[in-house]
């Protein structure tokens, strides 16, 4: 019965996985492509991207992510502070523990 199992498991078709990464850098790149114009109507405010267009804004970062993901799921979506200077997406460090002496 395992055997048969496993057989069915791998004649399922697997539908591609969309490249998150790509779609998330997609949507950076048209937020610093509209921020001269965001700058201008929503300086301050958090901005939602998704499909290269604005759809969610607020001043809590939060509240206006969890806006966007209502309206259009959990997917790749772009949310920054429209500045003058937006802060670069960077790497946290991850708290670690040093190994014991043996």
């Amino acid at each position: 019965m395992i055997a048969n199992e496993v057989q069915l498991a791998q004649s399922i078709p697997i539908q591609p996985r969309p490249d998150w990464e790509d779609k998330w850098r997609l949507e950076q790149r048209a937020f610093f492509r509209l921020l001269g114009e965001l700058l201008k109507s929503h300086r301050g405010q958090y901005v939602a991207i998704h499909n290269e267009q604005v759809v969610a804004t607020g001043a809590n970062l939060v509240e206006v992510a969890l806006c966007a993901y209502a309206l259009h799921g959990q997917q790749s979506i772009y949310v920054d502070l429209v500045d003058e200077h937006p802060l670069e997406a960077g790497r946290i460090p991850h708290y670690r523990e040093p190994a014991a002496n043996s």
